[in-house]
């Protein structure tokens, strides 16, 4: 019969009347040294008694077990991050499977490693019911006194027992604090270690002698019981205010911003480098007043606060040209104790397995959606709504990998306006539903399967939030900026030769910049080249353009409390107080070709000409990427509102900026002189957005224009659920180069204007061409800036458009039409799409010739034609 576990003291068996399978016991020591006492015969015990003994090595202090007594040691490095980390433990513990027993160095270290009490009571919360499951018999120690109330109470609320330990003239005392499904009338006194005996302290005269003593010795433990990130900051201001007196010296100071930076802004060397230059310990202490909870801020908050603190300290003017923020941020440790406390840990754990990573995904976001957040945390939620009083807010995701060099996640995650109208609760419950919503949309598709595409399901992803107070004005019942946009430092679709790409492009939009990042497949966007800015695409200098302006405008309705987009004519209706003149003119006006009065009935139209002809709104911006893109030393895509006051000054209010992963130039090569008509597949003259280059293309996946115009509604989408099966079919020789040729917008969410496609069907597509003007009544969107654009470009995808009907540009309807279709052969379950859509194998469908695609983005010409191989210029 197997022997009851035990702690390999007979004496302090008895005082807990016996351990239990499950049991997790947490001593709470003043010193590691206290903790090592009760560990040996635990130890030794277990060795002896057969039971396999696993011990978790992470701390500073002295090892606990020696090498070389049949002991099972782990060395683990907590500075990987909580999750890596936490997944490594738990691994071990699956592996080991029931009966083990365990060891653990004391906790208080991982605190120290993650700059947390949270996370420290969070680790224990998932790790300590795995354990109990289990049936093992699992030691922890924690350092009295030197945490938060916060951490100790969700391991108190967790573990099986909880024992003080602590010294009095030099003698060892127990004080059971809690002792699950047991009880003795003596069991929760302290206990003296009396030789081989635990004695409990009955006389009163002793007991109050005892714990007045250990007491006195306490009186500091007030402030050791705040957290440890707080010492950490009331030291930092300590110092700071310090060497401002001229009472200390910078060295320490200095070595206190490091570690800050790396608490709460960025661990990213590239990102730490640069913040190190840029932001002072004032800049961190500042952001510090503004946090909610502890952990890292997130890659969306640090690139916008860089930015500004590039900005103002390489030029001063610019502290008087940017709109002052107040932004909050919810730190990241915040969303790790929402799904601990949720019961989603598993669900997250299981999404760093590749095999497993959509497990459970589904299950848990509906979890996040309905769960509740710890007292404390909404306490600080509610005092923040009440500093922002009725100003619209937006929540935005701001997560550890977000926005940093090599992985956007432009469009991945989820960003909420709330119009914050409403009772205080009402507000309330809108701002948690916004946090839940943007916490779930880590359980996403669409953002598991980037992680993954990108290999980052391993990597510690945690999310952070940036609150942000809605730039713009209430005009009636509507509030909104009156200019927002996406500005790029370098322009990768040069329209005209009169175009420096290393000027910059902005994709500006009338009201709420949603216009400008989401792809409307209703209305159109102002592309502005920073030298030329009023020089349109597709259209010579100074021309109405009216065709393709900007018809909507997304706005915030105050009386509904909701997003909302409406006319441009009924916006300016209710905005009387509006210079709408620097935007807009009226149709009338454009028709006569003169100007007219404002009082015409006729309705406006969103062309910006004031704007980028007589303010100096088009020199800021130039500047501004300039600037950011010098200090970065890499090219940047920024987001941006600007307003002007009655006073005629011009606010930008830089809300976003991060690395653009764009790739400048590519190698150009001129196709062959002479391409006969029969091998002219097809001929572009743009638009045309990507690295310059020369490929050969192993398939083309061709969408018949007639074909589809001639589906249901209903039917459309299935043609882009097919191509994407298609797409990610297995080739055996490796990757194939692919074309996507179709009618209208790629990517569009509306299936009478193109095909509606989600960008991880096409993502492994090396081109993709839309047909403009047959069968669809759109014009190309050049999507520059938006989280369609930002997902090609990190793909490395080219994109362009082809007009059949246009001068300079031609489409082989007759080589697509007769090249033989494998839609069959590869899909026999799909064969009867093979009328809509068709896939092309070349050489296969080539006579034996190779399919080339040429593209010159800075000419903006694309030829596609067939030739020998060897042949290609």
């Amino acid at each position: 019969m197997e022997k009851p576990p035990s702690t390999g003291l007979p004496g302090l068996d008895r005082v807990f009347t016996g351990l239990l399978p499950g049991d997790n016991i947490v001593w709470q020591v003043d010193a590691v040294e206290d903790y090592r006492p009760f560990v040996d015969p635990f130890v030794r015990n277990a060795i002896a008694g057969g039971k396999r003994l696993v011990y978790f090595r992470f701390a500073r202090h002295p090892e606990l077990v020696p090498r070389g007594i049949g002991a099972e040691i782990h060395v683990l490095r907590p500075d990987v991050g909580f999750e890596t980390f936490t997944a490594q433990i738990h691994k071990v513990i699956e592996e080991a499977g029931r009966g083990t027993s365990y060891v653990f160095d004391c906790l208080s270290d991982l605190a120290a490693d993650w700059y947390s009490d949270l996370m420290l009571g969070n680790f224990f919360m998932v790790t300590c019911p795995y354990l109990y499951d289990l049936d093992t018999v699992t030691y922890f120690a924690l350092l009295r006194d030197d945490h938060s109330f916060d951490a100790v109470s969700a391991i108190r609320g967790t573990t099986q027992l909880l024992i003080d330990v602590f010294r009095h003239k030099e003698r060892l005392y127990v004080h059971p604090l809690k002792v699950d499904q047991r009880h003795s009338p003596t069991m929760y006194l302290p206990h003296v270690w009396d030789g081989d005996a635990f004695r409990p302290l009955t006389e009163s005269a002793i007991l109050s002698e005892v714990l007045v003593d250990l007491t006195k010795r306490r009186v500091d433990a007030v402030p050791r019981t705040l957290d440890i990130w707080d010492r950490k900051l009331l030291r930092a201001r300590e110092v700071q205010d310090e060497v401002r007196l001229g009472e200390r010296l910078g060295g320490e100071a200095a070595e206190i911003f490091a570690r800050l930076l790396r608490m709460m802004v960025t661990r990213d060397e590239r990102l730490v480098a640069l913040a190190s230059r840029w932001f002072d310990l004032d800049d961190l202490l500042a952001i510090r007043r503004r946090m909610i909870g502890t952990g890292l801020i997130g890659g969306k908050s640090v690139g916008m606060l860089l930015a500004r603190a590039i900005l103002c300290k390489a030029d001063a003017r610019w502290r008087e040209r940017l709109e002052t923020h107040d932004s909050f941020y919810i730190g990241s440790d915040v969303f790790y104790t929402f799904l601990v406390r949720n019961g989603c840990w598993r669900a997250r754990r299981g999404q760093r397995n590749a095999a497993t990573f959509m497990d459970g995904a589904e299950e848990a976001g509906e979890r996040i959606r309905s769960g509740t957040f710890p007292g404390f945390i909404r306490e600080q939620f509610v005092a923040m709504l009440e500093y922002f009083g009725q100003s619209p807010i937006i929540v935005r995701s701001s997560s550890l990998l977000e926005d940093g060099f090599g992985n956007a996640f432009t469009g991945k995650y989820d960003s909420v306006f709330c119009p914050n109208q409403g009772s205080p609760q009402q507000r309330l419950s809108a701002f948690l539903e916004a946090v839940q919503m943007v916490y779930a949309s880590t359980m996403s598709p669409e953002a598991l399967l980037y992680r993954a595409h990108r290999g980052l399901i391993d990597r510690d992803e945690q999310m952070a939030v940036l609150v942000q107070r809605v730039s713009g004005a209430v005009h009636g019942h509507l509030f909104y900026p009156q200019v927002a946009g996406v500005g790029l430092s370098y322009n990768p679709y040069v329209w005209s030769d009169r175009i420096d790409p290393e000027a910059g492009v902005l994709r500006l939009v009338f009201g709420l910049g949603t216009r400008a990042v989401d792809r409307s497949d209703d209305d159109y966007t102002r592309m502005v080249a920073l030298n030329e800015p009023l020089r349109r695409p597709g259209s010579s200098r100074g021309d109405g353009g009216s065709g393709y302006s900007q018809r909507r405008v997304d706005v915030l309705d105050l009386k509904e409390n909701r997003f909302a987009s409406e006319t441009i004519n009924d916006v300016a209706r209710v905005s009387p107080d509006l210079p709408i003149d620097l935007y807009a003119a009226r149709r009338g006006a454009l028709a006569r070709g003169a100007a007219a009065p404002r009082p015409t009935d006729d309705g406006w139209v969103l062309l910006f000409g004031k704007l980028l002809s007589e303010t100096p709104f088009v020199p800021y911006m130039r500047e501004m990427l300039g600037i950011l893109r010098d200090a970065y030393d890499y090219p940047v895509d920024t987001e941006f509102t600007a307003n002007f006051l009655p006073d005629g000054r011009c606010l930008v209010n830089l809300v976003q900026c991060r690395p653009l992963q764009v790739k400048e130039g590519g190698n150009i090569v001129d196709p062959p002189k002479r391409i006969p008509r029969g091998a002219l597949v097809l001929e572009s003259r743009g638009p045309i957005i990507g690295q310059s280059s020369l490929s050969r293309l192993d398939r083309v996946i061709y969408v018949d224009p007639a074909a589809y115009s001639s589906l249901s509604q209903r039917d459309r989408p299935s043609v882009g659920h097919l191509i994407g099966r298609i797409v990610h079919l297995p080739a055996e020789d490796g990757p194939r180069n692919i074309l996507l040729l179709g009618p209208g917008r790629w990517g569009t969410s509306t299936p009478s204007l193109g095909v509606p496609v989600s960008f991880a069907e096409i993502d492994k597509v090396s081109a993709i061409c839309e047909i403009i003007g047959v069968g669809m009544p759109v014009v190309p969107d050049v999507s520059l800036g938006t989280h369609f654009f930002n997902d090609l470009v990190e793909a490395n995808m080219l994109y362009l458009a082809v007009h059949p009907t246009r001068r300079g540009d031609s489409l082989n309807m007759k080589f697509l039409a007769g090249a033989r279709n494998l839609l069959a052969e590869l899909l026999p379950e799909d064969a009867e799409w093979a009328g809509v859509v068709r896939v092309i194998d070349v050489p296969e469908s080539g006579d034996g010739r190779v399919l080339y695609l040429n593209a010159d983005s800075f000419r903006q010409r694309v030829v596609c034609y067939l030739a020998s191989s060897g042949q290609e210029t």
